[in-house]
């Protein structure tokens, strides 16, 4: 198909929205390690994740054979909101970099919410809903995935309480609004509401928290009340599967006009986007039917990735979580206070984890000051202010665009633009007015956190 015929943006009929979230683990040879029971050392359970966990995610959790899960109906009625979303041809930023490279980007902040987080948010409070459930608490970095539940839960009218890292709570009050305006409760974390809180506080006086410590407090929320459970917004199976709607969606839109993409590039924190977008491309790789190269962008300040151990680790500050074998700089660090709050947690979904193990994927890390002006070179051509998060994936794909330059070569970069920065204008001040730095742990400061990895036999890093 003449390029001249594809449009600045590709938009999906409503009927050819995805009507299956994809399992990459059905797909996956070697299979994601699964969860252990901190006491035992044995896989959890689906008994033992009942008191934290809705039933029917369980059940998607542990699920590493199927390789297609029905989307209900219900589910699929909300998406329609906002959803199919448009992949955009960066015409503007290839004439401004003077690139060959043909570049796209998967946008997901036509929402309230502002993100992608909303794909799996809704997933997440409809099967609390159908269980019966009074409501259902959380943790939130840069308030993405708070505001979305709380969307969502407003929707489905449902108890929400948040428990937002401290931190983004200073920098972001008007996320935290948005999330009070739907009805949820906001908490910053570590906070002097919970037994973990209290612990966290005495042991880091003064400290501006982290998505671990703020997981802590969720989790004792939910098992200390009756009619609640605990649902978050990256990291474990069940989020990466909810968000396959994104490369689902991406793929069908590829194949519409007969586009190969060559590289596909994702910002990584805990995973979610980033799996949600690669999912179905990664699994052609696996079923060897094509071949793709995959790039995670992590920040230089928290480096799970690049410098982390791949080991079985605490989900949480508090070590009141399952443990999960993962890409991790031990669940005691507390990453600097940087701006980019949805990619402050110090492990890696166990999926990707292990798929980077397996050399299927590479990881970048990159420092904030050069995202920013990523960030607004974008802005300024493509007319879309980003998230710090995002701005991850636009730095790289920048930097493969001109690396496509100095060779000639006409690759195709796809990269995903997970949400809207204007509730990061605090980060973006910062930025212009030169106040921005970068912060990077030094070898010493990663020991201390590795130093609190769990020891025992089968976990040697």
């Amino acid at each position: 198909m003449s390029e001249k015929t594809i449009p600045y943006k590709i938009y999906l009929e409503e009927s050819e929205m995805p009507k299956q979230w994809y399992n990459v683990r059905a797909d996956m040879k070697n299979k994601p390690a699964p969860l252990l029971n901190p006491a035992t050392l044995q896989p959890m359970t689906y008994e033992e994740l009942r008191p934290v966990f809705c039933d029917e995610l369980i059940k998607q959790e542990l699920d590493d054979t199927t390789p297609y899960i029905d989307i209900p109906q219900e589910i699929r009625d909300f998406y329609k909101m906002y959803r199919p979303s448009p992949l955009v041809r960066a015409y503007c930023l290839e004439k401004k970099l003077d690139t060959p490279a043909k570049i796209y980007y998967k946008f997901e902040g036509n929402n309230t919410s502002g993100s992608h987080k909303l794909n799996s948010a809704i997933a997440q409070a409809y099967y609390a809903k159908k269980q019966g459930l009074k409501g259902v608490t959380t943790e939130t970095g840069a308030g993405q995935w708070g505001t979305a539940l709380s969307m969502a839960c407003a929707y489905l009218e449902l108890d929400c309480k948040v428990y937002m890292v401290k931190v983004s709570y200073e920098q972001k009050p008007f996320r935290r609004e948005v999330m009070r305006t739907y009805g949820a409760s906001v908490t910053p974390s570590p906070s002097e509401t919970t037994a973990v809180g209290r612990k966290i506080l005495a042991a880091h006086p003064g400290t501006t928290g982290s998505l671990g410590c703020a997981i802590s407090e969720a989790v004792e929320a939910a098992t200390s009340q009756e009619g609640y459970r605990y649902v978050l917004g990256s990291v474990l199976n069940q989020v990466l599967l909810h968000q396959t709607v994104i490369g689902l969606e991406t793929k069908a839109a590829l194949d519409k006009y007969d586009i190969t993409p060559d590289i596909i590039i994702g910002c990584a924190g805990g995973g979610s986007n980033l799996g949600g977008l690669i999912s179905p491309f990664m699994g052609e790789v696996l079923r060897g039917e094509k071949n793709y190269r995959f790039i995670a962008v992590e920040p230089a300040s928290c480096p799970s990735f690049t410098r982390g151990k791949f080991a079985y680790d605490f989900c949480d500050t508090g070590m009141v979580c399952p443990l999960a074998k993962m890409y991790t700089l031990g669940s005691g660090f507390i990453p600097s206070a940087n701006h980019a709050g949805g990619l402050r947690y110090h492990g890696m979904s166990s999926i990707l984890s292990q798929l980077y193990h397996d050399g299927l994927m590479e990881a970048v890390a990159v420092e904030q000051t050069s995202v920013f002006q990523a960030a607004e070179q974008f802005a300024r051509v493509e007319g879309i202010l980003p998230a710090p998060e995002s701005s991850h994936a636009i730095k790289v794909a920048i930097d493969e665009a001109l690396k496509c330059k100095e060779t000639g070569e006409e690759k195709t970069i796809v990269f995903g633009l997970t949400g809207t920065g204007y509730f990061d204008m605090t980060a973006y001040q910062k930025f212009n007015d030169g106040e921005m730095r970068d912060s990077i742990p030094t070898d010493e400061d990663l020991q201390a956190g590795f130093d609190g990895i769990p020891r025992f036999q089968g976990n040697e890093f």
